[in-house]
């Protein structure tokens, strides 16, 4: 679903955007049925309130205070009750008031909860393509901006519903009391009402342009913080102040837009009850003058009225927030109705402690730009073999690795682990059976044992065995805390090389029939490197190793060699016989010592060092 642009103002009829305020309005409703019953009970309780107070203002007008000021009648009894029915009013609607708030709040943020929820459940269900065409920022928005002006509509309705009843009260008071004010009244009302639903619609595309907007600055914010190592690298701490200022000046012009129609239209219509009200008196006026109404009942009139200015309000605001509303869950429905979602089968997990075997038929895939990336891939790994994937830049290898993993799928042929087609497994089948690290980690802001564990349910004794494989039990232990060290937003606090191996250290710890490795040891130094996959190797770990490797040493610990290019699977066999039958692959093996004999010739290093927590084994 598109959103419209700010210059596209009936992009939505008005019709259109009461309709979808509605079915937006039952949606959440009926989610929650009782929360609403009891916020709509206390509207109504309250409205029952204000029209008692009214019949009660009237009668002791009529029965106290004209006929002890006007007739010198005495106040017997009289002022006990009066006292006594203004008193029983007043607690009758603050308890009301107390029922109306609470369970207004209740349904309206137990909304929102449930609608975040919704859509990190959904998102979380969906294909990296989807990820792909959707910025962090723009996401991070609809979550958390988005989500929560789709409920805005909420805090209004229980008291609108009461309103409403409170209208009809009133009107029929009214009425009873003088027909001809009735129909003033009634007129007044339809007026203020039909001008707020113009104002309403006016608005709405310029909140859908608003919420876009505000996406906008979500987005830029999230990448200047994302990348600050970047733009401080770079020296573009300006350049982003003003890209961001750029983005929140766009949002400001915007809501500015939206405010200038908003006052406009309240303008009128705050000021629409005040004259309705003394035109209103004035009739009223003539007509006691005219023995038609007692005193008693123009004062009834006058105190609904004066009390009903707020309700029509009450009425407006529930149409201009229907309206934003509206233009934030648009936003949301785009997430919620993408349909890219990861499908699965029915396909058991296999309780087995032995590697798996891997095999790719046919596989061809493209990312969507309509360049191939693998075309007609086959490949057949046996169970328990270290296989090492290697290719010149842009030959298929990290894709591979990623279908192996079943993080994407092939547009044709098949993944298969064992006998068994990736996409016919249930859900969890493949995280259970699968590890996958790449090259890029990424650690949360919880302790060491935390990253590792992830919920896993392993012991502390496994997590301390993954780690010792994957050759990080020596800097572990060198931190202050040791295992529950808290590493920081995205493990700020290690070295490259430590979250690799902190990385891959979780993959361990679950026990996969197959271990998918994408360069994942490349800020590690080569020593470790080759003590991790001894280690592997010496373990009762039952996997098959697949790693995308680059540098010879990497390629040497394997058993067999997949060399790629061009999206195909060129050449499968020993490192050695490779080297002998495949020029291109002896070529890039040169290259890649070439490269790293220049680097190293210029006292080039990674970036970072050393380990800085003692392991000076590592570069990170």
């Amino acid at each position: 679903m598109s959103s419209p642009r700010s210059d596209e103002p009936h992009a939505l009829g008005a019709g259109a955007v009461l309709r979808a305020g509605w079915q937006l309005i039952r949606a959440f409703v009926s989610e929650a049925p009782l929360r609403y019953a009891l916020a709509a009970a206390g509207a109504v309780a309250f409205t029952g309130g204000i029209v008692a107070s009214a019949l009660v203002v009237g009668w002791v007008t009529d029965e106290v205070i004209v006929p002890v000021l006007a007739r010198g009648e005495p106040l017997g009894g009289r002022l006990r009750l009066a006292v006594g029915l203004l008193l029983a009013v007043a607690v009758w609607k603050a308890v009301a008031i107390v029922l109306r708030r609470g369970a207004a709040g209740w349904l309206g943020f137990g909304a929102q909860y449930r609608l975040r929820q919704r859509l990190i459940r959904h998102q979380l269900g969906l294909s990296l393509r989807w990820y792909r065409q959707r910025g962090v920022g723009d996401l991070l928005s609809v979550s958390d901006a988005d989500a929560r002006q789709a409920t805005f509509v909420l805090q209004p309705l229980p008291f609108a519903t009461g309103v409403a009843l409170l209208l009809v009260g009133a009107g029929g008071v009214v009425l009873v009391t003088d027909p001809w004010l009735g129909m003033l009244a009634s007129l007044l009302l339809v007026l203020v009402v039909g001008i707020d639903l113009r104002g309403s619609w006016r608005t709405f595309a310029a909140m859908e342009e608003a919420q876009r907007r505000r996406g906008r600055v979500a987005a830029v914010a999230h990448e200047s913080i994302d990348g600050a190592v970047t733009v401080k690298a770079l020296g573009r701490e300006d350049d982003e102040v003003r890209r961001f200022a750029d983005a929140t000046d766009d949002l400001r012009d915007q809501l500015v837009a939206v405010g200038r129609v908003w006052t406009g239209y309240r303008a009128v219509t705050e000021v629409l009850p005040a004259i309705g009200t003394v035109v209103i008196l004035t009739v009223g006026g003539v007509r006691v003058a005219g023995g038609v109404l007692t005193s008693g009942e123009l004062v009834r009139v006058a105190y609904l009225l004066t009390l009903l200015a707020v309700p029509m309000r009450m009425l407006g605001y529930l149409l201009w927030d229907m309206a934003s509303s509206v233009a934030g869950w648009r936003r949301v429905q785009e997430v919620l109705t993408a349909d890219d979602v990861v499908r699965h089968g029915e396909g058991a997990a296999r309780d087995l402690d032995e590697a798996a075997a891997v095999s790719a038929s046919g596989v061809s895939f493209t990312y969507g730009d309509g360049t191939p990336v693998l075309r007609d891939l086959d490949l057949t790994i046996a169970p328990g073999r270290v296989v090492a994937i290697v290719g010149p830049t842009a030959s298929g290898k990290s894709t591979l690795a990623l279908l192996l993993a079943r993080l994407w799928d092939p547009d044709e042929g098949a993944i298969h682990l064992d006998d068994r087609d990736l996409r016919e497994l249930a859900p969890g089948v493949v995280a259970s059976e699968v590890a996958y690290v790449s090259q890029e980690t990424f650690l949360f802001d919880d302790t060491v044992a935390g990253n590792v564990r992830m919920d896993s349910g392993a012991s502390d004794a496994e997590v301390e065995h993954a780690l010792a494989l994957a050759n990080a039990t020596g800097f572990v232990r060198a931190l202050p805390q040791g295992l529950t060290t808290q590493l920081g937003e995205r493990g700020a606090t290690l070295s490259g090389g430590q979250r690799q191996r902190i990385a891959l250290a979780r993959a361990l710890v679950r026990r996969p029939r197959l271990l998918v490795l994408d360069d994942a040891t490349s800020a590690v130094d080569p020593a470790v490197e080759a003590a991790i996959m001894r280690g592997l190797r010496a373990s009762d770990l039952p996997a098959t190793v697949v790693l995308v490797a680059y540098r010879r040493s990497s390629i040497l610990l394997a058993d067999e060699v997949v060399y790629v290019a061009d999206g195909r699977v060129v050449a499968h066999g020993s490192h050695d016989r490779l080297l002998v039958d495949v020029p291109g692959y002896a070529r890039l093996l040169e290259a890649y010592e070439a490269d790293a004999a220049r680097r190293e010739g210029h006292g080039w290093r990674p970036s970072g060092g050393p380990d800085h927590l003692g392991d000076p084994e590592t570069r990170t």
